[in-house]
């Protein structure tokens, strides 16, 4: 339940990209007609309709995701306010200035927060989230957790970096994609190695014990 609410945002950016992709003079009708009042001059164009529907969704999608968080009593994490801070400034500023450059920057702006997290929380504080979530299930050498946080360090500077080139290199349409399909493997990849290097540290267990 957790991992849909998490990806809920995402998912429905896709659908509502794509919709009003395939019928853009319909979404640029709906659009300023249902939300032009949110947007300088008050008129939303086929060509800008797509992107201008999907940041209006998400932006729903991630404000109702913290409200049921806080409904149900759950702690909402440092990471989701980060997404909601960067969406609700990015995504009004992608609607207003009719600019989808704003909102093509959100997913950087999120690696990048929360590549800084992690490097902060062990440079200065001497605090390894990652270890810190799983050493309970993962028994292994403060050095080995010190290497997997650089590396999600590194992962999601990286990440930050990739999602600017698409943006500024391809269409809108194939960043999009990227953005659904090709973080998501990127970052299962990324998990699978992450997984691989732990097991070969992970101590061995005594002859004769299952």
């Amino acid at each position: 339940m957790k991992l849909l609410l998490d990806f809920l945002p995402l998912i429905l950016f896709f659908i509502a990209f794509k919709g009003a992709e395939g019928n853009p003079d319909a979404a640029a009708a709906f659009a300023t007609q249902h939300f032009g009042f949110l947007v300088q001059g008050g008129v939303v164009g086929p060509k800008e309709a797509p992107v201008l529907l999907a940041t209006v969704v998400v932006m729903i999608a991630t404000l109702a995701q913290a409200a049921i968080l806080k409904l149900r009593g759950k702690k909402i994490d440092l990471m989701l306010w980060i997404s909601l801070g960067l969406v609700v400034i990015l995504g009004g500023a992608t609607v207003w200035f009719h600019n989808e450059t704003f909102i093509k920057w959100k997913p950087t702006g999120l690696y990048w927060a929360m590549a800084l997290t992690l490097w902060i929380s062990q440079a200065w504080f001497g605090k390894n989230l990652i270890q810190k979530m799983l050493s309970a299930e993962l028994p292994l050498p403060d050095a080995i957790w010190v290497k997997v946080n650089r590396a999600w360090v590194l992962f999601f500077a990286v990440m930050g970096v990739a999602n600017l080139y698409v943006a500024y290199n391809f269409s809108t349409s194939a960043w999009a994609n990227f953005k659904v399909f090709g973080v998501t493997g990127l970052m299962l990849l990324f998990t699978l190695a992450q997984g691989l290097y732990l097991s070969k540290h992970l101590p061995q267990e005594e002859d004769g014990k299952s």
